[in-house]
């Protein structure tokens, strides 16, 4: 797990961790920890505390694919946010 400053939207990540083969980002806000997941309609996933709506952390699918596709990766967090991919850069190459 890499510690990193990745803001997407109005949301700041500070550790991430990517599994290149699969091309899974794994965003955290603090140390992993538990959470209840929910899809979003990009079909990422957005972990939340138990029991709250804290996002605690993003999974993003195919992370690397749609940033060479599209330049940008767009969430909805509920609002959709997006970030560049230099904003990612240092995320992904936490590996």
């Amino acid at each position: 797990m890499e510690a990193v400053d990745v803001h997407i939207g109005p949301l700041v990540f500070d550790h991430a961790d990517y599994d290149r083969d699969g091309d899974v980002l794994y965003l955290h806000i603090g140390p992993p920890q538990a959470g209840e997941g929910e899809e979003t309609p990009e079909g990422h996933v957005l972990r939340f505390a138990p029991g709250t709506q804290r996002i605690v952390g993003l999974t993003v699918i195919n992370a690397q694919h749609l940033l060479d596709r599209d330049g940008r990766l767009v969430v909805t967090v509920p609002e959709t946010v997006e970030a560049s991919a230099a904003e990612l850069a240092g995320a992904l190459r936490a590996a």
